[in-house]
């Protein structure tokens, strides 16, 4: 095709579909704010549901993005994007002014900050940690707590910053559960004298294999599932963690003292796609992600013609997803270059 095409975030979706348009002959330039390519998916140590190593998943985009039509500006972030007849100007932070013949928005997502929920304790207690710092914790194979002690007894709580009229996010981050789940094996694992707890709503397991990885983790990694909300994390004369909560199927209050708490933050838009939202004009939803033109038939199209969407920037996607939607929007450039015959 020899068209240019800027792709706008160099995570999972945006590495997929540079490497899909660069082998449909397009000149590419990949834009990423970070100073490396790979987005969340590079800090993570195993993926569910069959906890292969995240290195595989990094290694394959790397790969995808070693062409030579492909241009690569990390440390990047785009401060304007204009269209002028068929053409797109964009600048960069950097200085960079670009004309390209389509954009594709890949800006993906950040984790809810869990600090925002202070009952919970994050930034407060020592031991109280997120989804994504226990994956640090295993990368490095250290799961002690802060005073190097092994943890005991490890609780994890569900939907921190989903389905919360208080945080202003209604919707489901849709991974949490299956992440949860993963990460209580994952830990029974590493520490098999420990006893996990997961404090949840109710379980969306909505992928392939992931009830199975929930049956496993009963059955043979006698994880503990607790079905109500956390309303409040405290700290005991011994530093250990009190944790209130309601068990809904007993019926009952429980108070439960615990070494470690595990929060599973949500996913929302990312602040550097709401940047670009606020200056080009795109439209978002009520869940504030990029809105579709149409949720059925149209999830990769813009209200601004030549502009698509790929990845988690428009909704929660896992890997497998992500990785089908960049490739979907990749379709709908190419068509859109054919039709628009730029």
């Amino acid at each position: 095709m020899n068209r240019d095409v800027i792709v706008i975030g160099g995570g999972t979706a945006g590495m997929e579909a540079a490497g899909q348009l660069a082998k449909a002959e397009c000149k590419v330039t990949l834009i990423e704010k970070e100073e490396e390519a790979g987005g969340h998916v590079r800090n993570w140590c195993h993926l569910f549901p069959d906890r292969r190593n995240s290195a595989d998943v990094v290694k394959y985009l790397s790969d995808l993005i070693n062409q030579k039509n492909i241009t690569f500006l990390k440390g990047t972030s785009v401060e304007s994007i204009n269209k002028s007849k068929k053409k797109f100007h964009i600048k960069t932070n950097r200085g960079h002014e670009m004309l390209s013949d389509a954009v594709v928005i890949a800006t993906g997502f950040d984790l809810f900050k869990s600090e925002k929920k202070e009952e919970y304790g994050y930034g407060i207690y020592n031991n109280v940690i997120t989804s994504a710092d226990l994956e640090a914790m295993f990368r490095s194979g250290d799961l002690r707590k802060q005073n190097g002690e092994i943890p005991g007894r490890i609780g994890f709580v569900h939907c921190v910053g989903s389905r919360d009229e208080k945080s202003g996010n209604l919707y489901c981050s849709k991974l949490c559960c299956v992440t949860a789940v993963k990460q209580a094996i994952e830990i029974r694992e590493h520490l098999p004298e420990s006893k996990v707890f997961c404090f949840y709503m109710d379980m969306r397991m909505g992928g392939a294999h992931y009830e199975e990885l929930y049956m496993q983790s009963q059955e043979k990694y006698a994880v503990n599932f607790i079905r109500g909300k956390v309303s409040e994390v405290g700290e005991s004369i011994n530093n250990g963690l009190i944790v209130k909560v309601e068990d809904t199927l007993a019926g009952r209050p429980l108070k439960m003292e615990l070494d470690m708490l595990v929060l599973m933050a949500g996913m929302e838009m990312a602040e550097g796609g709401r940047k670009i939202a606020g200056m080009s004009g795109l439209n978002t939803g009520e869940n504030r992600f990029f809105a579709a033109a149409d949720n059925h038939f149209g999830s990769n199209i813009s209200n601004i013609k030549g502009i698509f969407y790929a990845g988690t920037c428009t909704a929660p996607m896992n890997i497998t997803e992500t990785i089908s939607h960049a490739r979907a929007s990749v379709t709908e450039v190419m068509d859109y270059l054919k039709e628009s015959n730029i």
